[in-house]
């Protein structure tokens, strides 16, 4: 037992998802420096029969990261190991957090290409569970990784790209944390550039009947509808050569978008109909003039999740946009009880073929919705979580893994070509499932 001596598991850690909707208590919780130290930790974990689980940000708002045996954070694996200024590409050690990659990769005159809403993930965990933005000409974050290289539940480290282990590399751009421990990540970046964002006001039926028009028009176009309201943002981002401008104000966005919305909101859990009224003010007071913004890619692409909240994303085919967006609001016109806050938010992506990608084969648009928790205080919102998802199904959605969702084996099986070649995977690296836990159950049995 002597050669146990070097790794040191805590007990006693709780650990939460940043949301606080989700949290579980681990008998030891591990933050190794080296591939000798997780391997080590493998092997202690096979000796006592428990299962691993390695979490990186804890970002995601579902159970995806929770378990009560052991649990890796990657936190102290976060080196950058190779910046390739010829192939534009750079390889990382699976637990950086893509804040610290942004302000790297800009030294380099690189950025990545497209990023999701928050930098406080790790690289390793971002590609795990599909991290999205928007852009029909871009697709999900994982699509920018050319390689990566995995360590096996029997401690083998597989380099994994196009032309190495293929079908692993497939599977791995999308691992749920299932397949291995992912050690180095390498994405593929572009030359650095800014972006110009233009936020404008509008209705829902002008964007939805002028959908194609507004994804010519904008590289990174989305937009946010304000439930029970015609009321939407539009919002353009596009490269520019232009110098940082802002014309937005901390003062306005902090003390009125998060301090005024929480407490109005928190009012409103004793008076639901509020929720209609808030809406429509929120609109009026923050989003009803034209904003513009410019600075480097990174900043504009990352933006304030305000506070807790419960949020569900399903992907469906972009041809359906108009539809379901249109079905769910009537759903909500025709249930007055049934309250949804501000914004949904809709974006886009190219189709891929990564297996388990929500986008697999097929250009999507994910349809997010949201209920904020005021002061942490639960809002009731399972009516309006089963409509939604009543209606993504409906219209083949799928949805996104790192969020709260009911689906199961059977689901997952009819909404993914690919799933029984990725449980296969799956099977063969971690035969006795020791990356396992609840969440992952619910997936693959």
């Amino acid at each position: 037992l002597l050669f146990l001596v070097q790794v040191h598991g805590q007990g006693g850690v709780k650990f939460q998802n940043w949301a606080k909707t989700y949290g579980s208590s681990p008998e030891l919780y591990f933050q190794p420096t080296s591939v000798e130290e997780i391997r080590e930790i493998l092997d202690m974990a096979r000796q006592r029969d428990k299962r691993v689980k390695v979490v990186g940000g804890g970002h995601s708002p579902s159970d995806i990261a929770c378990t009560d045996d052991f649990m890796i954070q990657m936190g102290k694996m976060n080196r950058v190991l190779k910046v390739d200024k010829e192939k534009q590409q750079v390889t990382v050690e699976g637990g950086i957090f893509l804040s610290d990659l942004n302000v790297e990769l800009s030294k380099h005159g690189l950025a990545l290409a497209n990023l999701g809403a928050v930098s406080e993930v790790a690289a390793a965990g971002v590609i795990g569970t599909g991290t999205h933005n928007t852009g029909i000409k871009h697709g999900i974050l994982p699509t920018q990784v050319v390689a990566l290289t995995l360590l096996t539940a029997s401690g083998e480290i597989l380099e994994c790209s196009e032309s190495t282990n293929a079908d692993i590399f497939q599977a791995a751009r999308l691992h749920l944390g299932c397949l291995g421990i992912v050690l180095t990540v390498t994405f593929q970046c572009v030359p650095q550039f800014h972006l110009h964002e233009v936020a404008f006001p509008s209705t829902l039926t002008e964007v939805l009947d002028h959908l194609e028009d507004h994804l010519k028009r904008s590289q990174y176009f989305r937009f946010l509808w304000f439930p029970h309201s015609e009321n939407v943002s539009v919002i353009y981002q596009d490269p520019t050569n232009k110098p940082p401008s802002s014309s937005t104000s901390w003062l306005w966005d902090y003390a009125v978008g998060y301090y005024l919305l929480e407490f109005l909101l928190w009012i409103s859990t004793f008076v639901p109909s509020l929720v209609c009224w808030i809406n429509r003010f929120f609109f009026w007071l923050l989003f009803s003039s034209r904003v513009e913004n410019i600075a480097v890619s990174y900043k504009i692409f990352n933006y304030e999740c305000r506070f807790k909240q419960h949020v569900q994303d399903w992907a469906i085919p972009i041809e359906k946009t108009k539809e379901a967006l249109l079905e769910l609001k009537a759903a909500l016109e025709n249930n007055p009880k049934m309250v949804a806050h501000y914004p949904v938010e809709v974006r886009f992506a190219r189709g891929d073929e990564i297996w388990l990608s929500p986008c697999f084969q097929r250009d999507s648009c994910y349809m997010n919705i949201i209920m904020y928790r005021p002061y942490g205080k639960n809002v009731p919102h399972l009516n309006y979580w089963l409509t939604y998802e009543g209606i993504m199904k409906k219209h083949g959605g799928r949805p996104h893994w790192a969020k709260a969702h009911s689906c199961t084996r059977k689901d997952f099986e009819k909404m993914y070509p690919a799933f029984p070649k990725f449980c296969s995977v799956r099977e063969k690296l971690d035969p006795t499932g020791i990356f396992l836990n609840a969440y992952l159950e619910k997936v693959f049995y």
